[in-house]
């Protein structure tokens, strides 16, 4: 299928705020379950701004875990593959529309090491791209948020559902994404609009209530019912509610068999006030990854599974984006039940 021509020069801005310039070399990545019309959006988008563009095409790999792995950011495609890797390293420009995305990727470091800009691209709906303008205000507020995320100690969260979970941040790697890059040996995913830290181990502890209407992005679906969850020393240690929501929870972290795949990820909050909580609903799930919803202004988002930082790794992974919270830096909320405050508000 030919990507309409409004998709293809929505890519080709968001490409230029990656400072894509007429010369420099870019490569598409994708793989064989890689959506066409994305792949082909990336590739006449970079040539309209005069890159010089090649494909790198791998295989889509197989299934190989108990239960079906979704949304993870953390792409077993390239396999290690070195001559795949040294390609994508001396790029100047790598577009990455692989499924899950490079993110998290065992590859990434040493794509990273050879000075490539990675654009992730999510595997969503084009409609999503369309949705989601450019917003160049977008990344001096995540800037802002990261500079109080660098600065502060601690980071608590609070909800009326009944939450209550302390971070210690010594040791923290702390990022903000606003949906593009333009600096060598660096990555960014698009959508974008997020400020997030990767705990040290042992840091996380308290008590997490995902309430109604709250997301599990894994699963891409709404909850319906409350879940408990009660952390110690960074690890789910009981998932509480009597629900279908709770067993399928359950039943999943359950099926790796791994003790990580309860640990702490990533946590965060959203900036990005294009961004819809509500768009879930408006897709069937083949259709979107959920990025969008990641980034959604005044979402907390606790994920679940491989953080490197910690030195765990696991292929069990949730993001559960949730409404309504209170996020405090040392005590000074960033985030009023799910408000955004002060200069990070748009």
């Amino acid at each position: 299928m030919i990507p309409s021509w409004p998709l293809v020069e929505r890519f080709a801005q968001q490409f230029e705020a990656c400072a894509v310039r007429s010369g420099e070399t870019a490569v598409v990545l994708s793989e064989a379950g890689s959506r066409a019309d994305l792949v082909d959006a990336a590739r006449l988008a970079l040539a309209s701004l005069g890159a010089a563009v090649a494909e790198v095409v791998v295989p889509t790999p197989p299934q190989a875990g108990p239960v079906a792995i979704r949304s993870t950011g953390a792409s077993q495609a390239l396999a290690g593959h070195r001559s795949v890797v040294a390609a994508l390293a001396t790029a100047d420009f790598v577009a990455d529309c692989t499924v899950e995305g490079l993110l998290h990727a065992p590859e990434l470091g040493s794509i990273l090491t050879g000075g490539a800009r990675v654009l992730m691209i999510s595997n969503e709906d084009p409609e999503v791209f369309e949705r989601l303008a450019h917003d160049p205000s977008l990344r001096e507020r995540v800037e802002r948020g990261k500079e109080r995320l660098v600065a502060a100690g601690t980071l608590t969260v609070t909800s009326p559902a009944g939450s209550d979970l302390h971070v210690d941040l010594a040791g923290a790697v702390r990022a903000g994404s606003w949906g593009w890059v333009d600096e060598p040996g660096d990555i960014a995913h698009w959508p974008g609009g997020l400020v997030l830290c990767f705990p040290a181990a042992g840091t996380v502890s308290g008590r997490l209530v995902l309430a109604p209407g709250d997301v599990n992005l894994t699963f891409k679906e709404y909850l319906r019912d409350p879940i408990t969850l009660t952390i110690e020393d960074d690890h789910v240690v009981a998932i509480g509610g009597e629900s279908v929501d709770a067993d399928l929870f359950r039943s999943y972290l359950g099926a790796f068999g791994d003790r990580e795949a309860y640990a702490v990820s990533h946590l965060g909050w959203g900036m990005n006030p294009a961004a819809r909580w509500d768009a879930l609903a408006l897709y069937d799930k083949a259709q979107v990854n959920g990025t969008e919803l990641r980034a959604f202004a005044g979402n907390f988002l606790y994920s679940t599974g491989a953080n490197e930082v910690a030195g765990r790794f696991t292929d069990g992974h949730f993001d559960l984006p949730m409404r309504g919270c209170t996020v405090a830096l040392d005590g000074e909320p960033v985030v009023v039940d799910g408000v955004l405050q002060g200069d990070l508000a748009p």
